[in-house]
């Protein structure tokens, strides 16, 4: 598994575990990459992970057969879920709206996939709201986009608006960088 899974553990697990705990039904893990949230999942779900990386899906594999668990993975983007409308009674996902070319249309996507009365959970990064370290992301958000694929100021609340998903409740920690989202399908 990832060398620095321990780091990623440490500052973000406790959100990961808070977040994902009380989902229920079918999952769906969307941009699972290696697993990450796979250990903060209930053990009575029905998982099924999407990633576009078949490297990062072979990893994940080797996460479930760790934690014992049969779950299917599925190479996917996120942007063009190969699922009926109304498939999943939660639908999650981490760190990973800053990474899709279009964070909306994979919100909506989200929703299109989400039972009417399912949830959508959510753990997401973007622009501090300590005023010197925001005033470091934006000096340096084009090369950290350029080397990491990572919009690390975006505004997890303000896509989730415009992806016209209901927010129920969110959160933030870590001087405004992490946000965490349970919203409603539109």
């Amino acid at each position: 598994m990832a060398r620095m899974e321990w780091l990623d553990r440490f500052l973000a697990g406790r959100y990961r575990r808070r977040q994902f705990a009380t989902a229920e039904g079918r999952v769906l893990d969307v941009a699972c990459g290696t697993g990450p949230n796979f250990r903060y999942l209930p053990a009575s779900v029905e998982l099924v992970g999407i990633d576009i990386s078949p490297e990062m899906l072979a990893n994940a594999r080797e996460r479930l057969d760790e934690l014992g668990r049969d779950d299917t993975l599925r190479e996917m983007d996120a942007q063009d879920l190969d699922f009926d409308d109304d498939e999943f009674d939660t639908v999650i996902s981490s760190l990973s709206t800053c990474t899709f070319p279009d964070p909306v249309a994979a919100l909506r996507e989200m929703s299109r996939v989400c039972t009417p009365s399912g949830r959508i959970l959510l753990v997401e990064h973007g622009k501090s709201d300590f005023g010197p370290f925001a005033r470091f992301q934006e000096w340096r958000a084009d090369a950290h986009y350029e080397k990491m694929g990572c919009r690390w100021t975006q505004e997890p609340l303000e896509l989730v608006a415009e992806a016209g998903l209901p927010v129920v409740r969110s959160d933030t920690a870590l001087f405004g960088i992490v946000t965490t989202i349970e919203a409603r399908p539109r």
